[in-house]
């Protein structure tokens, strides 16, 4: 394995060599994607102890990725970090914790000022970490489909309803796959190879979405989903994966990040299908060839 030099590098060899990990270097993992900030600023000890893991335990978790050392790795969490300063995401977090130091949260506009910080600082973050690649090859996955499916539970499924809605208003062909009666499996089977399946989960992951994606990716059909971290177990399924870093340990996760990037994706499409008329329209029309006088198409006698 290639040493990373990218913090998108970075992310997709920790999700290859997760499943290998021993426990608590995949607690170093589960860390370093959940609170990379942390990860980038503290010293081996300050950040074993918020990851509850021994100091050795992190630059053996380096040593994992290809880099020499703890300080190695910590550069390329310091190289995002700097690319990112001055976010909203660090504005709206300091005005939450001056907030919360001022007693406002013990208060009902309390928790509408935090709940409010808290999802400016959700769409900060799926500003950035939104790849345009990743949502031009999920378009066109939708836009060429002659399906599409839709499946998530519980939390998510908001998520789902939204978009089966929403992309059938474009005269797609969506599904919601909501398992009614118990017929989630007989449902599944229905997808055809030119279909796509796009999904929804965050941890604690719903495992019959997770089983209905390896499934349809063993048979070869294109799976989008949209998830919270790169050590989702629907990564490995996904033709194109969201992943949208939410934080497990909020009492109350928020919908606003899965939400807003459902309507970019809607929307998306159909500026995408909108483009194909004017295609169309731009193509040079076939001229009728006139018929020969002796009844021959214009072919030679």
């Amino acid at each position: 394995m290639t040493q990373a030099s990218s913090y998108d590098e970075l992310k997709d060899a920790i999700s290859r060599v997760y499943p290998s990990l021993p426990r608590q270097l995949q607690r170093i993992a589960q860390f370093a994607l959940q609170r990379p900030n942390e990860l980038a600023l503290g010293t081996v000890a300050a950040v074993a102890e918020a990851a509850e893991v021994q100091p050795s335990s992190l630059i053996r978790f380096a040593n994992a990725l290809d880099f020499r050392g703890f300080s190695d790795m910590q550069q390329v969490f310091r190289g995002h970090l700097v690319e990112r300063s001055g976010s909203y995401r660090e504005r709206i977090e300091q005005l939450r914790r001056a907030g919360q130091a001022g007693g406002k949260t013990g208060s009902n506009t309390g928790f509408v000022h935090q709940f409010v910080g808290e999802a400016v600082s959700e769409l900060g973050h799926l500003e950035e970490t939104v790849r345009p690649a990743d949502m031009n090859a999920a378009v066109k996955l939708i836009c060429g489909a002659t399906r599409v499916h839709v499946l998530a539970q519980r939390r998510a499924f908001p998520v789902a309803c939204y978009l089966a809605y929403a992309l059938s208003q474009l005269e797609l062909k969506a599904y919601l796959l909501d398992g009614l009666g118990g017929m989630l499996k007989e449902t599944l089977r229905n997808i055809a190879l030119d279909d796509v399946l796009l999904v929804t989960s965050f941890q604690s992951y719903s495992q019959e979405v997770v089983d209905a994606a390896a499934d349809a990716h063993a048979r070869g059909i294109p799976v989008i989903a949209i998830t919270d971290s790169a050590l989702s177990p629907l990564k490995p399924s996904a033709k194109v994966c969201f992943e949208l870093g939410e934080s497990p340990d909020r009492a109350f996760r928020s919908l606003v990040a899965p939400l807003c990037l459902a309507q970019a994706l809607v929307v998306s499409a159909g500026d995408k299908l909108n483009e194909a008329p004017a295609v169309n329209a731009a193509k040079p029309r076939a001229t009728k060839r006139k018929p020969h006088p002796n009844g021959l198409n214009g072919a030679g006698t």
